[in-house]
């Protein structure tokens, strides 16, 4: 801690602070931003035109997320991000950049995170495996995985072969009440947003 604070003191004193003020979190763990009073009181204190200063970024928080969003509520309120370890100085243009650089990369790392997600999905449904939610008309869950419900499966196919015939969402429903075909609530009502959702479904899974 003792040489931490003459690093924030020398970095003050090199850029001719007029004031300098200590805020420690002795002993707290970096990995969460809302149970450190030292950072609550740094982040309360600073104003327009001042510059919190960090030994380094994992002082500051242990996440991404977190140290980006700080460095968001600094930059509203026009105060400068010091890290001296990562030379990160917000009050240079260079050190701008590396924050907006940081900012990209994380986002990129949530975008792949969401890729990886979406093919592991697509892969369990392909192989028929139920992938969370309710199970979509059509179907049953056993196991973990999807097996065709018979009965719900020609409501399925009488609405894709209306559709393709150009009915209007309106009239295969009132086709499906005709012929008796329940919901999976048991209803014999159908509403033109439950058959969409089957058209739209049914059209990514069976694509042409």
């Amino acid at each position: 801690m003792e040489a931490q604070e003459a690093k924030v003191r020398a970095w003050a004193e090199l850029n001719s602070a007029d004031q300098v003020v200590i805020f420690k979190d002795e002993g707290l763990s970096g990995k969460r931003s809302d149970n450190r009073p030292g950072l609550t009181a740094a982040l309360d204190a600073a104003d327009r035109g001042d510059a919190l200063v960090v030994y380094s970024l994992s002082r500051l928080s242990r996440s991404t997320k977190d140290t980006l969003a700080l460095s968001d509520l600094l930059q509203r309120r026009e105060v400068d991000l010091v890290s001296l370890s990562e030379k990160i100085d917000t009050t240079t243009a260079a050190g701008k950049m590396v924050f907006r650089l940081l900012a990209v990369l994380s986002e990129f790392e949530r975008d792949q995170i969401s890729d990886r997600t979406r093919a592991a999905l697509q892969y369990k449904r392909a192989n028929g495996q139920k992938t969370g939610g309710d199970v979509p008309f059509g179907y049953r869950a056993r196991s973990g995985r999807l097996i065709e419900n018979e009965k719900e499966q020609e409501a399925v196919r009488k609405i894709l072969a209306l559709r393709r015939k150009g009915k209007s969402l309106r009239d295969i429903c009132q086709a499906l009440e005709a012929a008796g075909h329940r919901r999976k609530s048991g209803s014999t009502q159908w509403a033109p947003t439950a058959v969409l959702r089957i058209c739209e479904r049914e059209a990514k899974s069976r694509p042409e």
